[in-house]
């Protein structure tokens, strides 16, 4: 599933909109004032940022310029909701712009039309004789089906949408693992091994020293 950035400064409304996204399925983090929202963009990739305009120490339209470079996409929520305000948030790049307060069933709605219409959900993944539904994570081989685990499904998602990029273990493991990494490579090791031998890529999912894997092709 997808992954969103909630920067809403408001702390009950940003748990309120993670709790829905979560329930559907999304994977969710927040930051609640602009700065912390540059450092977790810069660091991470996500699929969709829902985007506060009046937010401490960064505002939502600085933060804009500095998303729209990674070309993930944006939905303004805000309470100012005229219509000049509406025409200056997607004249800037926003998306998508919901008026405070808006109903979770509307949220939900246009967070998967923007997700779809980017090509966030429902997307298929091609490298060389693999094929992957990322929404239905059945993996292809030659026609033949392959039966991965669910780390090693999102481990291959991760290395194919980063081909021909060193990553190191550590962004890997956490964007996999969804937990801090302390060191330990053993697990993610053994996973690539896996995950190499499941689909003959013992050539292709290169061990970059000292750094991590690159899956080349």
């Amino acid at each position: 599933m997808a992954d969103i950035l909630i920067v809403e400064d408001d702390v009950s409304i940003a748990d309120l909109i993670c709790l829905n996204l979560s329930a559907e399925g999304y994977h969710c983090k927040c930051a609640h004032d602009g700065m912390e929202g540059a450092d977790l963009v810069e660091s991470e990739r996500f699929d969709l940022i829902l985007l506060d305009i009046m937010l401490p120490e960064v505002d939502g339209y600085e933060l804009l310029d500095y998303i729209k470079p990674t070309g993930t996409p944006v939905i303004f929520l805000t309470a100012r909701g005229s219509v000049e305000d509406r025409i200056r948030g997607l004249k800037a790049g926003a998306d998508d712009y919901i008026g405070k307060p808006f109903q979770v069933g509307e949220l939900l709605a246009r967070v998967e039309a923007v997700l779809r219409r980017t090509g966030a959900t429902g997307k298929h993944l091609a490298f060389g004789d693999v094929s992957i539904r990322v929404d239905s994570r059945e993996v292809m081989k030659d026609g033949k089906a392959v039966v991965l685990t669910a780390k090693e499904f999102d481990l291959l998602v991760e290395l194919v949408q980063n081909k021909n990029v060193a990553l190191y273990r550590d962004w890997l493991y956490e964007k996999v693992w969804r937990e801090p990494f302390t060191g330990e490579t053993r697990t993610l090791d053994a996973h690539i091994q896996r995950l190499r031998k499941k689909l003959g890529w013992e050539e292709k999912i290169k061990t970059v020293f000292r750094i991590g894997y690159r899956l080349e092709g």
